[in-house]
Parts: structure tokens; sequence; C-alpha cells
């Protein structure tokens, strides 16, 4: 098949992907098809699978490169010896990243159920790396008696659903700041967690 003029291969790709995301995050991954990310992009849609085997695979690369995304930006921080510190840091953190990619936050939650077997596999060790990073937060503090959980791995669950909770109703512009929020929500986390 012919490129469609002004097709080239450095563009096309990333814009393949951020078709898809856009489309995925409205219509959901099971009601979008390759015909429809084609046309958005602007090509045909035999030449998508020049840049990927199928849309599993366009969805599996999303989720990845969104928490590989995520993880390093994490890990890039300047580590807070304080336990409480620590968490606020990534309360911080969290809200202010995913902020910035509420449709990468949406496929990275709604759409695993859609992962095959061995893709749903590669994304949750991705996930339990991040959601680890916290665990071992509240682990420090449960064991210098800062911090009173009874099961850590549930409060690790329990905080990051809370903070995911920010990218569906905050709105810039509204009632609140984020800088607001954030502190609400810090506010939570702490009394939520303290000894």
């Amino acid at each position: 098949m012919a490129r469609t003029q002004g097709s080239h291969s450095d563009i096309t790709g990333p814009r393949i992907r951020e078709a898809a995301l856009g489309l995925f995050a409205r219509h959901g991954y099971a009601a979008v098809s390759m015909r429809q990310i084609a046309s958005k992009v602007g090509v045909q849609a035999g030449a998508l699978y020049n840049y990927t085997p199928d849309k599993q695979s366009l969805l599996f690369r999303l989720m990845r490169d969104h928490m590989q995304d995520l993880i390093a930006a994490y890990e890039a921080l300047e580590k807070r010896d304080d336990v409480f510190d620590a968490l606020r840091q990534f309360v911080e953190f969290h809200i202010r990243f995913h902020m910035q990619r509420p449709d990468e936050v949406f496929i990275a939650y709604m759409e695993l159920r859609n992962l095959t077997p061995e893709n749903f596999s590669e994304i949750e060790k991705l996930r339990r790396n991040y959601e680890d990073a916290l665990e071992s937060i509240l682990h420090k503090g449960q064991t210098a008696g800062v911090f009173s959980i009874e099961d850590t791995k549930i409060a690790t669950l329990a905080v990051i659903a809370m903070l995911n909770g920010v990218m569906t109703w905050y709105r810039s512009g509204g009632r609140l700041s984020l800088d607001q929020v954030e502190q609400i929500y810090w506010d939570m986390v702490r009394k939520a967690v303290s000894a």
C-alpha cells in the first residue's frame, strides 16, 4: 500500500500512539477499531501495521510507556529520610504527575481487563514496582511506630486509589487550586496513617 502523502515514519508512529490514546480514553479499547485510529492519523488502515502488529500491542505499549515514565520520574526524585516527608513527597508527586496525563491514567486502570494474560502480567509487575515504593514508606513508618497501619499493602492500594480520584473531578480554574487540593489530600493521607 502506498503511504499517505505527508506521512513520515519518525512522526507517524507517535501520532498513531497519540490517536489511539485519545480514542481508547474516550470510547474504550473494545469500541475502537484500527480503521478509526488510521482515520484520525490520516493514514490508510493497512499502514498502521508498519508501526504496530495489532491493537493489543498498541494498548500494551501505551500502558507500559506510562508505567515506565511514572517509575522513572519517581525514582529521579531526591528521596527524603523522614517518613512523613517521604509520604508527602509521594502524595504530591502522584497527584502532579497524573494530573498532566488524564488519558494515560484512565487507560492504565480501566483497560487492564483488555490485556492478554502475558501483557497483563508485565503491566502488573510495573504497577507493583511503583506500589512497592509507597509500601516501603508506609512500612518504615509502621516499624518506627509513627504510622498505625494494620496492613501496609491494603493501605498502599487505598492511598493510591484515593489519590487517583483527583483526576476524575479536579478542574483547573475551579473552587480550589491544585496546591490546595494537594494540601487537603496530604492531610487526609497523613491522618489516615498516623499513630
